[in-house]
């Protein structure tokens, strides 16, 4: 094969990832939004290939996420007209 057929190869299948990120059959943003999947460049074959672990790997990273605490009855008062809620959270050190 010439030269140029390799680098033809590549420009169909670059071209192939992008279209495939457009219509939505891939997702190369990652599964935990900016933190590092773990994938590497190839990572979107899971979502192909082994969709459940893909699956799988986005609710692991939901999970995992805290939520903040809701305001208790003792907390002291809500700036509510301000469109205002300040939750102070202890010291754990």
């Amino acid at each position: 094969m010439p030269w140029w057929g390799w680098v033809a190869l590549g420009v169909v299948f670059v071209g192939a990832v992008a279209v495939a990120q457009w219509r939505g059959w891939i997702e190369l943003r990652g599964t935990n939004q900016g933190r590092g999947s773990g994938n590497g460049a190839f990572g979107f074959a899971d979502e192909v290939f082994h969709p459940t672990k893909h699956e799988a790997q986005k609710i692991a990273a939901i999970e995992n996420e805290l939520p903040a605490p809701a305001p208790a009855p003792g907390d002291g008062r809500l700036d509510l007209e301000a469109g205002r809620v300040r939750i102070e959270l202890p010291d754990e050190r």
